[in-house]
């Protein structure tokens, strides 16, 4: 593979749009529940099923063909999967009944699954000590700038101005671009000790991965992370606007305001933690992002819509944590050429406990105690993960001197 810093940066900038793009096509449901859920006739809990249900398959999906991509290369998973995720956001516009949204979803995560795992395992391997927590923090900070930045405002201004069908072509239209600048640049990491190595690995290989105790912790840490995540995502754009009354463009601008610093903390921070360690970033970043649900049940901030858009802004670290927990600590844990399996795995278990379990419940909870239990919820998973946290061990190359 070519190790030079000019091919290093091609596949940064190509791997940060097309993660942004994975996420910009799976967040969109979600900001555009307050549109299509009045013509469906859906429930708090039939919007969370929607949620859940392209999470379990995103789950399950990431973890076989991340370990797939082990075996068999990058290249062959992920350029099938980003233009048919792609395909799949044209086709949600075109649903008729939540029968029809369930499936489409469904099969939506059975696509973008994979993108996770490969995307993140081949910057891993693509980027030297030195620079991978850097590199791995640009790129999957890309889904909070696309994802739950711009996603969250893109879709709401198009949807009230032409409708939310609209929306779903809209975004799916930048995937099939980049499955093209994949196929053309993005190379297969032949070199490394990974995927050449390892072709003949067999189940008990790739089971290996449980032996170390840092991937438990990291499936744990996971599940606490993509609880805060979804609850958020899921139920704070109908607490804004039913609970505090808000337009559903004052609830774009805000889950915007917290998208944008979670690009601009998850850009920076992880190259930080290439310097003092996972581990105490870790720390500081569940505590801070605690706050982000915590904020939006203020009811005097709406108030002050301003105040709020910056706490929500200088608040939200959740594109760091995921940089952390789900990609660097576990692919420094696991042995070399399974990094893929050691992050589908830590994603199958956030994404069933965090993105699957959790939506379905605070959906029931919702219809019986309100959405505000929702985020309390949120603020609870972030908690979770500062306790599994005290655990780890720290991964950081020893190589890389502390300043």
């Amino acid at each position: 593979m070519d190790h030079t810093r000019r091919y290093e940066n091609t596949l940064v900038i190509i791997l940060f749009f097309t993660w942004g793009t994975v996420f910009l096509d799976r967040m969109s449901q979600l900001y555009l529940a307050p549109y299509f859920a009045s013509e469906f006739h859906l429930t708090n809990e039939q919007i969370g099923l929607l949620a859940s249900v392209l999470a379990i398959c995103w789950a399950g999906s990431t973890f076989l063909f991340g370990a797939l991509s082990d075996r068999f290369g990058r290249r062959r998973i992920l350029i099938p999967a980003v233009f048919l995720f792609s395909a799949l956001s044209w086709v949600t516009g075109m649903a008729r009944s939540f029968e029809q949204l369930l499936l489409i979803r469904a099969l939506m995560g059975v696509a973008e699954g994979p993108c996770w795992s490969v995307i993140t395992a081949l910057i891993e391997e693509s980027s030297p000590p030195e620079r991978r927590g850097r590199n791995v923090g640009a790129v999957v900070s890309a889904a909070a700038l696309v994802g739950l930045a711009v996603a969250p405002v893109l879709t709401t201004q198009i949807a009230s101005r032409v409708g939310w069908r609209w929306a779903f072509f809209v975004a799916g239209i930048p995937g099939i671009m980049l499955g093209l600048l994949i196929w053309k640049f993005v190379k297969e990491p032949q070199g490394n000790a990974g995927i050449s190595a390892h072709r003949g690995a067999t189940l008990r290989h790739y089971l290996s991965v449980l032996r170390f105790r840092n991937v438990w912790l990291a499936c744990l840490g996971s599940a606490g992370f993509m609880t805060w995540l979804f609850l958020l995502n899921v139920f704070a754009p109908l607490y804004i606007t039913e609970v505090a009354h808000q337009p559903a463009t004052t609830a774009g601008f805000l889950l915007g305001a917290t998208g944008l610093g979670s690009f601009v903390l998850g850009f920076l921070l992880p190259s930080l933690s290439d310097q003092i360690g996972r581990k105490k970033l870790l720390f500081f970043l569940s505590v801070l992002s605690t706050a982000v649900p915590l904020a939006l049940l203020i009811p005097v901030l709406y108030g002050h819509l301003w105040t709020l858009a910056g706490i929500l802004f200088v608040a939200n670290g959740g594109q760091a944590i995921a940089s952390l927990i789900i990609v660097l600590v576990p692919a420094e844990s696991a042995p070399a050429g399974f990094a893929a399996t050691a992050i589908g795995l830590v994603t199958l278990v956030g994404e069933i406990m965090g993105a699957t379990a959790a939506p379905a419940l605070g959906g029931a909870l919702a219809e019986q105690f309100g959405l505000g239990t929702t985020l309390w919820l949120s603020a609870g998973g972030m908690a979770f993960l500062f306790l599994v946290t005290l655990l780890l061990t720290e991964t950081r190359p020893r190589s890389i001197p502390s300043q």
